[in-house]
């Protein structure tokens, strides 16, 4: 990562700045308790309101009086502001109180956080043995030899033979306590960080979902191509990577009998006596991933709600104009109906049919095949100069940003000719458009029609000068003059 989109980052990400927060103690402990904890989706801002108060009570009574000396309410909105973005406030359907959702950003900084602690046991052989078992799972999933995949499969039922074998004659390989400590850790973390990510995923869909709203807001067109953008982008989210993951996960948690495995596992791992710390929330782990991918579900669902909504108020306003243009023409009708002798002419287009005549149409005609001359083949002249097949220029957009990114360190902003000054033109009109066509997650690229440049650079047959719109690079975020 470039100093610029760290620096970008350190200023705009909301989880960083949670970090930064003089209050960040109360905001992780609080949120992390009521959201994170309880595994929560949307709570009443006066259930949320109360349970702060409560805490604050707590904390003032116990660091101090006026310690935290605002309301709970202002708290809260504060968290809720689009220049913190801790906290998502807003209205559900068919209410007049407003609700708080947890941000993914929270639950990044309290996985940090959490890692932070010192922990006294440290596995890593479940993890080394998790890599093996992706790693398999990728390579012999990818093989599409059936000789390979027999071979493969062959190999696993001799295993599984001689463990058969071994259990037959009472040779069975129980797992010891630091192992079982090792798989324990690694099954509590990764259970969790799954549960973190539902959240995240629910805003990317809702982020799509407010692109659409958006889109549908200013639409002009007429209603079947508004369907059919609409159908495209809905379609486009279930096909995408993250939606076919979200539905294989979803899909494989809602088995009854996945469930029922699940839910005997986790019974029995209560009670290996090897695991001395074990994790209340594990033992219904499952059912909030439930809860949490039905919401996930819900967030999707309501763009088919918005699209309905917005169908219906669509037609209503075209009925609402037809009745307009109808009352329209009768009050024109009503004001010339008394006129002696109406000036009224009414214009109509030539009404004449287009007669096409079965005979007219001209009879099929077969293509003559064409005459291939094939005459002997002579040996062509090898004396030339093949060097020129190897000339190729290569332009490397990494060097470009980095010439950028080092001349916006000492400012907000560069222009493309002061760059160029810097770091002449090696090749040309090629790496001009390179700069062009830059694109970093944490760079804008600004191009002013108003304003000219002229770049300019030393080629083969002498200078050589590009007339073009004024170009600015600047950081993602702020603003160019």
């Amino acid at each position: 990562m470039h100093h610029a989109e760290l620096a970008f980052l350190r200023l705009n990400h909301p989880a960083w700045a949670l970090l930064r927060a003089d209050y960040a103690p109360l905001i992780l402990s609080f949120l992390g308790r009521v959201f994170i904890d309880a595994n929560a989706g949307s709570i009443s801002a006066s259930r949320l309101a109360s349970e702060l108060d409560d805490e604050l009570f707590a904390l003032n009574a116990h660091l101090g009086e006026g310690t935290f000396p605002r309301p709970a309410s202002e708290y809260l909105n504060d968290w809720a502001s689009p220049e913190r973005g801790w906290l998502r406030k807003y209205y559900p359907p068919a209410s007049d109180e407003p609700h708080y959702d947890l941000s993914p950003s929270v639950e990044k900084a309290m996985t940090w956080v959490r890692d932070l602690r010192t922990r006294e046991f440290v596995g890593t052989e479940s993890r080394l043995n998790t890599i093996f078992d992706l790693l398999r799972q990728m390579v012999y999933g990818a093989e599409t030899d059936p000789r390979h995949r027999l071979d493969q499969l062959q190999g696993k039922r001799a295993e599984i033979d001689a463990l058969i074998s071994r259990a037959e004659r009472g040779d069975i390989d129980v797992l010891d306590a630091v192992g079982q400590r090792d798989r324990y850790q690694q099954l509590t973390r990764t259970a969790r960080e799954l549960l973190a990510d539902f959240r995240e995923v629910e805003e990317n869909f809702r982020r799509l979902d407010r692109r659409l709203r958006e889109q549908i807001t200013g639409w002009t067109g007429s209603k079947g191509e508004l369907l059919d953008e609409i159908v495209g982008s809905r379609s486009s989210i279930a096909e995408s990577d993250q939606g076919r993951s979200f539905r294989a996960f979803y899909d494989f948690l809602l088995s009854s009998e996945r469930q029922a495995e699940l839910t005997d596992l986790l019974h029995r791992l209560e009670r290996i006596d090897a695991i001395e710390d074990h994790d209340a929330r594990l033992a219904r782990i499952h059912f909030d991933w439930i809860d949490a991918s039905e919401r996930t579900q819900a967030t999707v669902r309501l763009l088919s709600d918005q699209l309905r909504r917005f169908l219906d108020d669509q037609v209503w306003v075209e009925n609402r104009r037809v009745f307009d243009l109808l009352r329209s023409i009768e009050s024109k009708a009503l004001r010339v109906r008394d006129l002696s002798s109406p000036d009224v002419t009414t214009e109509l287009d030539d009404a004449k049919l287009t007669i096409a005549l079965p005979v007219e149409r001209p009879l099929y005609r077969s293509a003559r095949p064409p005459v291939l001359t094939a005459g002997p083949v002579e040996e062509g002249d090898d004396d030339f100069d093949s060097s020129i097949l190897l000339d190729q220029v290569h332009i490397d957009q990494e060097e470009l940003l980095r010439n950028v990114f080092t001349s916006l360190e000492a400012r907000s902003q560069v222009a493309l000719e002061d760059i160029v000054t810097g770091e002449p033109l090696r090749h040309g009109l090629a790496e001009l458009i390179g700069y062009l066509s830059l694109h970093d997650p944490g760079l804008d690229v600004v191009f002013d029609e108003d304003g000219r440049a002229q770049i300019v650079w030393t080629g083969d047959h002498g200078d050589r000068i590009a007339d073009l719109p004024s170009v600015t690079f600047t950081h993602r975020g702020s603003e160019a003059p």
